[in-house]
């Protein structure tokens, strides 16, 4: 029975390698996947799911009034699974048609992405895969500064920690830090 999945974590928690690990399973096994990943993330290029062990794979990317129900409907009837990175970039919209996916056309639709920004507020995409989500898992990482948990993303800018501005500022470990709550409070910035 298909589902629909929401895997989030922490920047540095494996998401874009897990995305590739599953379609990679998928595809060892004959069975087709539709990979989509958001057009706001361009660091090694738009349409690009990219991981930081240097694994990179082409994805269709996903613009503001794409209807990803549609685009996945005239795919091929075999499409296996459905695979979205940077889900936290998707608007409510996005993540409906998802679900219409998943209750419509019976294929399965695994989301991955960040839970929180920098402020510690959700985005618009991870608020409704919570909502709407079958099922909903922790991908887990380490605090920067320390041995616990992550569960926040810590921005800095030359070396002092920003807790305000705009959501959305694309950008890897030179702009953002997994961290745990404490750290996030009390970031060890010089330490480093």
């Amino acid at each position: 029975m298909a589902q629909l999945y929401f895997r989030y974590g922490a920047m540095n928690s494996g998401k874009s390698i897990e995305i590739l690990k599953v379609a990679h399973n998928y595809e060892e096994q004959e069975k087709p996947v539709a990979l989509f990943t958001s057009a706001i993330d361009d660091r090694d290029g738009v349409g690009y799911i990219s991981s930081r062990i240097g694994l990179k794979r082409k994805a269709i990317p996903v613009v503001d009034n794409m209807d990803i129900f549609s685009v996945v409907k005239e795919m091929s009837t075999e499409t296996a699974c459905v695979l979205i990175d940077e889900a936290q970039f998707l608007n409510k919209k996005h993540v409906n048609q998802l679900a219409k996916i998943v209750d419509e056309l019976s294929i399965p639709v695994m989301a991955f992405g960040l839970k929180n920004d920098f402020r510690n507020e959700l985005f618009e995409g991870s608020q409704e895969l919570l909502l709407l989500a079958d099922k909903i898992e922790e991908m887990k990482t380490i605090c920067w500064f320390c041995h616990k948990k992550a569960i926040m993303n810590l921005r800095v800018h030359e070396g002092k920690p920003i807790y305000t501005g705009e959501q959305i500022a694309i950008g890897g470990n030179e702009s953002y830090y997994p961290v745990c709550r404490k750290h996030y409070h009390n970031p060890l910035i010089n330490c480093k």
